[in-house]
């Protein structure tokens, strides 16, 4: 049984814009490296940092374009919406390899717009027009990691 319905405020509601940027970021990392999700995240009002696994360093101007595209897809607008599935009818294009062991047989899938679906149990706002602007403020590299620290505007 599927239910449809606006992206409800769990837990600490201060890190709701944050947490949907994660969402935005992580997506927007898979479409433009073709690498998987942050593989860490530490998400906080003020700022917060995911890690993603790379062949490369980015340069520069990849970086740039990191925070132009997050900040696109804020800027369109877009629904976040939660829906409650069974493992059976999960979306294809959920990743369930990060899924604790003992998570239930009833899946919490978040979509932004159609741009990002993901499993997730955090809060969120129910519109991308409610994050703010995307700021990357340092990035690091190291033995294939790449540190990414952003805050919101």
């Amino acid at each position: 049984m599927e239910i449809n319905q606006p992206a409800a405020k769990f837990q600490d509601v201060s890190i709701a814009p944050m947490h949907t940027a994660e969402h935005i970021l992580n997506q927007t990392m898979v479409r433009m490296f073709g690498c998987e999700r942050s593989r860490n995240a530490h998400i906080e009002r003020k700022k917060s940092k995911c890690d993603y696994t790379l062949l490369q360093e980015p340069t520069a101007e990849q970086i740039a374009e990191i925070e132009n595209r997050v900040n696109e897809v804020i800027k369109q607008n877009l629904p976040i919406t939660i829906e409650f599935v069974s493992r059976e009818n999960v979306p294809a294009e959920v990743d369930l390899s990060k899924l604790p062991v003992d998570a239930s047989a009833t899946l919490r899938i978040v979509r932004v717009g159609d741009y990002d679906t993901c499993a997730c149990i955090g809060t969120h706002v129910s519109n991308t027009c409610e994050i703010g602007t995307f700021k990357i403020i340092s990035h690091t590299w190291e033995n294939g990691t790449m540190r990414l620290r952003f805050k919101l505007l």
